[in-house]
């Protein structure tokens, strides 16, 4: 083999290790970053929203006061929200919205963190209000919803059920704050069906043959009772009875032999 077919042989073999050694690197690079997960921020589900929805409205009609949410991701620097939604609508906010001049907004701030790092997920959860309403009873109205279970915890878990399960508690912790008065109690229609009547013991229905044969064959058995008892005691009388009276003719006998 000649010095220049040598030459190109090494040169060959160079660039081949090189190739493979800059396809290994990449698969490795591709491997490490996919490790890490998914860190975005899920919306609520769609069914979640337009029952929210629904429900703040009625309440919002009732109260005259707006009740709204929005979710948000917090390494998502400077992007829009990862959902919003209120009593006007989903995807519409109550925060300085004309529409609604008087307003209450659960906010939650969702932090997702990679696998490989060493901190943890977190949610940030704040209550804020039109200028109108005190601060103070916005923080009455942020330590109701801990109070009844939707703590940081849970918004790290599912941060759009709890949203919109927050958004739902507003109207009442609002009462609860004197912000807004009690919905009216709903009124029965005109003309509605009256209860039924109690079905009586699932027992008795079941059974009831069985029992009315238990309670004829116990009527029957102290019917032989006491005839038997009847029985019994007109024969003892007649066995009684019986020697007395002879004992009593033989005396007589007697007597009138001797006159």
């Amino acid at each position: 083999m000649t010095p220049g077919k040598r030459a190109a042989k090494r040169k060959t073999a160079w660039v081949a290790w090189l190739t493979v050694g800059l396809i290994v690197a990449g698969c490795v690079a591709v491997g490490v970053l996919n490790t890490d997960g998914d860190t975005t921020v899920p919306a609520p589900a769609a069914d979640e929203r337009a029952d929210s929805v629904a429900i703040l409205q009625r309440t919002s009609t009732e109260q005259g006061l707006c009740y709204g949410w929005a979710l948000e991701d917090y390494y998502d620097y400077g992007a829009a929200p990862r959902n919003v939604g209120s009593n006007l609508g989903d995807g519409i906010a109550v925060e300085e919205n004309p529409a609604c001049p008087r307003w209450v907004q659960v906010t939650a701030n969702v932090g997702y963190v990679s696998d490989s790092s060493e901190s943890n997920d977190f949610a940030r959860i704040e209550v804020t209000g039109s200028p109108d309403i005190d601060t103070l009873d916005l923080v009455r109205v942020e330590n109701g919803l801990e109070r009844l279970g939707l703590t940081e915890d849970v918004f790290v878990d599912d941060p759009g059920w709890a949203v919109t399960r927050a958004a739902v508690m507003l109207p009442l912790l609002a009462v609860e704050a004197g912000l807004a008065e009690p919905a009216d109690t709903p009124v029965p229609a005109a003309g509605s069906p009256s209860p039924l009547p109690d079905a009586g013991s699932d027992y008795l229905r079941d059974r009831w043959g069985w029992l009315l044969a238990t309670v004829g064959l116990l009527l029957l058995a102290a019917l032989f009772v006491t005839v038997g008892v009847v029985q019994r005691g007109r024969e003892r009388q007649r066995r009684v009875a019986v020697p007395a009276q002879r004992a009593g003719a033989g005396a007589a006998g007697r007597t009138r032999e001797k006159a």
